[in-house]
């Protein structure tokens, strides 16, 4: 297996790093038949991809074993926040079968945890991600990992997390607090139960705590219950729409 470092895990204060495990005990409380798990928002910048990768890392530093998939193959962030300095193979290299297994999954400087990078972006995204290839890569990742943790596209600006939640066993939707309206929230909600996955709760994200009005950039709360939905954001990666801007 490939080996690769990853830079720039921030550290997190006790306040958000409690935060994490509550998030990663609730979320092991739905069951061990709970193993792949979707995590997606609505528009773009609500914080999905930093809570779901942070999760990963809670549950890798519990002792599980974990794997996690950037899916967002249209405007991936991770390999630029955490500082990858060399070229990965990605996502999109074994969905498009030009790579084996082998060749795109990580082993990271973090215990327990793996990592498979989105890789380049492709002409064909959607058909990609709903593809044999894509099935059968969770079909064995589910027998080989305690976890399978997806960080997913906005649902309300493409469909490709709806395709994703179809092989996933539970999706979590992240809200970002003040930002998103009861709507959008309970369309991305509606869309997702389309896809036939099980929803497991929210993560309501960049909550204001306390009196002295600390803000909590990557702070989240698990909800068993959601507000919530999906509408038009603008455009996204390759994707087009309204053009309106949150």
């Amino acid at each position: 297996m490939l080996n690769i470092n990853i830079d720039k895990l921030k550290k997190l204060d006790s306040t958000t790093n409690e935060s994490y495990k509550r998030l990663r005990t609730n979320i092991q409380f739905c069951g061990d038949d709970i193993k792949v798990i979707a995590i997606t928002s609505t528009v773009p910048n609500e914080g999905k991809s930093s809570i779901s990768f942070n999760l990963a890392v809670s549950i890798a530093d519990s002792g599980k074993s974990v794997i996690f998939i950037d899916t967002d193959l249209r405007k991936s962030v991770l390999v630029g926040r955490y500082k990858i300095n060399k070229a990965v193979k990605g996502l999109t290299h074994y969905l498009s079968g030009v790579n084996p297994f082998e060749d795109v999954v990580y082993a990271t400087n973090v215990d327990n945890l793996h990592v498979i990078f989105s890789g380049p972006v492709p002409p064909n995204p959607a058909e990609l991600l709903g593809n044999k290839y894509f099935k059968r890569l969770i079909k064995e990742l589910r027998d080989k990992y305690d976890y399978v943790i997806i960080d997913t596209p906005p649902i309300g600006s493409v469909i490709d997390a709806a395709i994703v939640a179809q092989e996933c066993d539970g999706v979590v939707l992240v809200i970002s607090s003040a930002e998103i309206s009861y709507k959008a929230v309970q369309k991305s909600k509606e869309q997702m139960e389309k896809a036939g996955c099980r929803i497991l709760g929210a993560v309501l994200n960049k909550v204001t705590m306390g009196k002295s009005g600390y803000y909590g950039k990557y702070y989240g709360n698990y909800y068993g219950s959601y507000y919530g939905s999906y509408g038009s954001y603008g455009s996204y990666g390759n994707s087009s729409s309204s053009g309106k801007k949150k």
